[in-house]
């Protein structure tokens, strides 16, 4: 079953039309909490689980869902376990929140920044090569086995798309956001496009992250 899109623009002008659409976003709470296109409701990757999803959206109904995250990666992921659940009609936004906001889709900004998971995973993948390098030169060979393990995991990763250190880091506690994953509140964000229709706030998330 293939995957179907919708770029940016698309969901610019589905917006526009003002009518609630499906649209989830699959990133950290943190992430969500600095920057959300608005109307997205939060459901982290790691606790995406299609059954719980569909039945938030009432089963069965075959109403477009649209997936998004930061730049396409992780929302494609959720977009398959949707697909596998017998969901056919999920759409992945190309190129994610990132291409959306410059794209001029409206998004909903808080006050908190963190750094992306694919940067914290880089920094950490690097940091690690750096580490067991220095360990293997001043101490002892058998540590440049650790910066092997890191190289092929990079590989891995970029056989299979998936990486378990993203994962990871995504649960750790400066990527969560204090227990709620409501989006940021009206008083702390701001709204990118002003003049675009107002989208139901995603009042209620899909998830409560502990």
């Amino acid at each position: 079953m293939s995957l179907k899109t919708i770029t940016p623009q698309e969901l610019k002008e589905l917006l526009a039309k003002g009518q609630p659409i499906r649209l989830i976003d699959v990133r950290t709470p943190a992430e969500y909490t600095e920057v959300h296109v608005q109307g997205a409701r939060l459901v982290p990757l790691d606790k995406f689980d299609p059954q719980k999803v569909l039945a938030e959206y009432n089963g069965q109904s075959q109403e477009p869902i649209y997936v998004i995250c930061r730049s396409g990666n992780r929302a494609k992921t959720a977009c398959e376990r949707l697909l596998n659940a017998g969901y056919a009609n999920v759409f992945l936004v190309e190129g994610g929140t990132v291409a959306c906001e410059q794209a001029g889709v409206p998004v909903v900004r808080g006050k908190r920044m963190v750094l992306s998971i694919e940067r914290q995973t880089r920094i950490a993948i690097g940091t690690g090569v750096l580490a067991f390098t220095i360990l293997g030169y001043l101490v002892h060979p058998a540590f440049l086995l650790g910066a092997a393990f890191f190289g092929a995991g990079l590989i891995f990763a970029g056989i299979t798309d998936w990486c378990g250190m993203a994962l990871l880091i995504a649960r750790l506690p400066w990527n969560q956001c204090g227990g709620s994953c409501a989006s940021a509140p009206a008083s702390a964000a701001s709204t990118t496009d002003s003049s675009a229709p107002a989208s139901p706030s995603p009042a209620t998330p899909l998830c409560s992250p502990q």
